[in-house]
């Protein structure tokens, strides 16, 4: 027997929410098949089998929250060993009493240190019948999503916990009356199954969540899950698909209208749990450094012409081609190495100094602002810096990232350049001191040794913590960086 447990899910993340198993009990499973698909309030795990057999029991049922290295199901080893755990989970059915009684439906456990949790969502209305292990309602804390599910088969009787109501652990929520699911199971786990297939079917959560981000609806899909519930490899194959475009007005109706007239033109969109971790971590940036933006101009003319005469030779010689991100990768290196607080934080009463440079890159995707950390980019090479943001931004858009990716970082790169952004003021990436943002190259009239000549030129900002970085080191820090860029030859010299 080999036991499947939660792995590790990065610095600082101590649980998560298993979304979706692909297995159930009795299945074959192969070497690296994906078992289940955990959840965080930052990235989303796959769990893979670390041996072959056949899937025995699951420990962890879809919904709980488990800690780091919590036993999530255990394989069994061969043939024939698939009936005992079938057997054995049949009985979870047990709560509801005999014969029509009422079953209490009770908050789960929502883990370690988390004592209360938010209802914002119920899936079905008083008078619904509902099946056993049907999701009931969803519930928030300020880690993890919940969802609840029917402890047994009845009418959903009565609701007493509304959307938006705080409940704590051990509270209640609603009352199944005439439950029937105690005796089906154990007697007739075929009619249980026909049961569970007659009501509608919950799709994986990380489904539902693609889905909205993508404004593509359900109805469209064809769900490969259990039972024809919609997984996400299944959303991520309708977005590929032509006839997926034309779907987003259909993705979500609006719930709250100020008023008729306006009822139509508005849609509620559940922020997804990245988005509400990147809103919660940059506005706590905002209440605890002391942030401040200083500006300066760089004409990137000389960058310019030497990426245009190198970059062919560059790209055949190393694979990659040559951006700007790692001329500016290294003027900022050669800039922190003058000015160390700009790449040290704040611990308590501490400064603590790196010496060393992980630089974060700011990057876009569908899901939202991630910031891939290039490890050691002051040791690295300008072929080695562009393959690295070259790799760590496609694993971002590709949602591939893993929480130790995005982490540890000591001073970031955004690069709102790209989108068109002339001049901005980006937000410190805590517990960072400082961020350099990068705009678009715009041709503008310089005053050079008494002429007016025509140059490319990019604004650039520096945000910084004034708690430990003073003015005098913005200032100097961007200056470095701006005389790095203007005459590269001085990265060559170090100077």
């Amino acid at each position: 027997m080999t036991e499947v447990r939660v792995p590790t899910l990065g610095e600082s993340v101590t649980e998560a929410t298993v979304a979706t198993w692909f297995k159930k009990p009795g299945d074959a499973v192969a070497v690296d098949e994906m078992l289940c698909e955990l959840e965080t309030d930052k990235v989303t795990v796959e769990v893979p089998a670390s041996t072959a057999g056949v899937l025995g029991e699951i420990v962890a049922a879809e919904g709980d929250t488990v800690g780091v290295d919590a036993l999530l199901a255990v394989i069994n080893a061969g043939e024939g060993a698939a009936p005992a755990p079938a057997a054995a989970k049949a009985p979870a059915a047990a709560p509801a009493a005999s014969g029509g009684d009422a079953v209490d439906v009770m908050v789960p456990t929502l883990g370690e240190s988390v004592t209360e949790a938010t209802v914002s969502t119920w899936f079905k209305a008083v008078g619904d019948t509902v099946a056993q292990d049907e999701m009931l309602c969803e519930l928030e804390t300020d880690k993890v999503s919940v969802e609840v599910p029917a402890p047994a088969a009845g009418v959903l009787s009565e609701i007493v916990a509304p959307e938006g109501t705080t409940v704590d652990a051990s509270a209640k929520l609603a009352v199944i009356g005439g439950a029937t699911a105690s005796a089906a199971p154990a007697a007739a786990p075929a009619a249980a199954v026909a049961l569970a297939a007659s009501a509608d079917v919950e799709n994986a959560p990380s489904a539902n969540k693609m889905m909205a981000e993508k404004g593509i609806d359900a109805a469209a899909i064809t769900g490969t899950g259990r039972d024809g519930r919609i997984m996400k490899e299944d959303v991520m194959k309708a977005a590929l698909a032509p006839a997926a475009a034309p779907a987003p007005a259909a993705a979500v109706a609006p719930r709250a209208p100020v008023s008729a007239d306006d009822a139509s033109r508005e849609e509620r969109v559940k922020m997804t749990r990245l988005r509400q971790t990147i809103a919660k971590r940059l506005k706590e940036s905002q209440n605890t450094a002391a942030m401040l933006t200083t500006y300066n101009e760089v004409d990137m003319g000389e960058v310019m012409a030497l990426r245009n005469q190198y970059k062919g030779e560059f790209e055949k010689k190393h694979g990659v081609r040559l951006g700007f991100m790692s001329f500016f990768t290294k003027a900022c290196v050669h800039a922190l190495k003058e000015v160390p607080e700009v790449n040290a934080e704040i611990d308590g009463t501490d400064i603590v100094y790196k010496n060393f440079v992980h630089m974060g890159v700011a990057a876009g995707t569908p899901t939202g602002l991630v910031v891939p950390v290039i490890r050691d980019a002051d040791s690295m090479s300008f072929a080695e810096i562009e393959k690295a943001i070259s790799e760590k931004g496609r694993r971002a858009r590709d949602g591939k990232l893993s929480m130790a990716e995005m982490q540890g970082g000591t001073f970031t790169l955004s690069n709102g350049g790209v989108y068109g952004s002339l001049m901005s003021s980006p937000i410190l990436n805590p517990p960072q001191s400082g961020i350099l943002g990068m705009h678009k190259i715009q041709d503008r009239p310089m005053a050079i040794n008494g002429e007016v000549v025509i140059r490319p030129m990019m604004y650039l900002a520096l945000s910084y913590d004034h708690r430990i970085v003073d003015g005098k080191g913005a200032v100097t820090f961007l200056v470095r960086v701006k005389e790095a860029l203007e005459d590269p030859r001085r990265l060559l010299m170090d100077l």
